[in-house]
């Protein structure tokens, strides 16, 4: 399996599936075969045509949603995946050491202003979200890094710290907020609570433009396993190339962040998978993870809708429940490596 192209095929097949049950399943399940035949009848017409009840429901609200689940889940894996390469830690992972946190309070202080019109809350939140989120990964890396390496120990201590510190801020600022509380909760929790295209269409350009970034840099985060010392041997300038994949990881985060909430674990359990599927090359890590980590928060977010159906269960307690045994299970295979 690693040395052929079978995990492509295989996590893009797997892609697929969950887009297609993410579109079918609802309040009202849909039988796939309507499904199909209204996109075949929107590709026929070129998509100008959506005056019939199911056609309104599948593009106007499934279809929006299952691209913005799989734009966050592609997000939160890659730069999950781009962090455990820089920091040469398999528990480096957006939410384990506060960057979700940290960029989430941004989002709240952006939201808690009540901006002129949507479009420019949207341009808003994320920059907020992208701001305070770098703000934490840098202050996280240089409280956890001891000599020239970062220990899992120190990061996730370092992170619980600052992400406990972000969050208890977070509650204030939601507290002293005037109305959207229980919207605010919901989010937090990994719920979005937007529709449509709008929320798509915002959060693309950030995610493109972060995710296009970390998959250039696959080589530079090979070498980084090496140490800095020896990656400034190789000819890499290594401060230039953590700096930008710092801001590049965290830009994909804070955009996750500011339109589907905070949503944990996902950038841990997807590139250790991989990794373990595929090997330690981050040209394959980076790209597999991205797909991967689409597939897998439209999974969650699957069960979000069907487990306590009618009523839906935000995604980020799914993340958690199957994250948090995870985590343990890494931390616990980790600590030899540090002794």
């Amino acid at each position: 399996m690693k040395n052929t192209a079978h995990p492509y095929l295989f996590t893009t097949i797997i892609l697929v599936i969950t887009i297609l049950l993410s579109v079918v399943v609802g309040s009202v399940a849909t039988p796939l075969k309507d499904v199909i035949s209204v996109f075949g009848e929107g590709i026929r017409n070129g998509f100008s045509d959506q005056t019939t009840p199911l056609a309104s429901i599948i593009f106007k609200l499934r279809l929006p949603r299952t691209i913005l689940i799989a734009l966050t889940g592609a997000a939160l894996a890659s730069s999950g995946a781009a962090y455990q390469g820089l920091f040469r830690n398999p528990l480096a992972d957006p939410y384990v050491i506060g960057v979700a946190s940290g960029s989430g309070l941004g989002a709240v202080i952006a939201m808690s202003i009540h901006w002129p019109n949507g479009w420019t809350s949207s341009f808003i939140t994320p920059v907020a979200a992208f701001i305070m989120g770098l703000i934490t990964v840098l202050l996280v890396y240089s409280l956890s890094r001891v000599n020239r390496s970062v220990p899992a120990t120190s990061l996730v201590l370092a992170g619980v710290a600052i992400s406990s510190f972000t969050t208890a801020i977070t509650s204030f600022v939601m507290l002293k907020s005037t109305g959207e509380l229980r919207r605010s909760l919901v989010w937090l929790l990994g719920g979005s609570t937007l529709s449509g295209w709008q929320p798509v269409i915002g959060m693309l350009p950030y995610v493109a433009l972060g995710i296009g970034t970390l998959l250039t840099m696959g080589y530079t985060l090979n070498v980084f396993q090496f140490g800095d010392e020896q990656a400034t041997q190789m000819g890499l300038k290594v401060e230039k190339r953590r700096l930008i994949v710092i801001i590049a990881a965290s830009l994909t985060t804070a955009a996750a962040v500011s339109f589907s909430g905070v949503i944990g674990f996902v950038g841990l359990i997807t590139p250790h998978i991989i990794r373990l599927l595929t090997g330690g090359d981050y040209r394959r890590i980076l790209p597999l993870s991205t797909i991967a980590g689409a597939a897998f928060l439209l999974l969650a977010d699957i069960l979000a809708r069907v487990v306590l159906a009618p009523q839906e269960v935000p995604v980020g307690i799914i993340t958690a429940l199957a994250g948090a045994p995870f985590f343990i299970w890494v931390l616990r295979r980790s600590r030899p490596e540090e002794v």
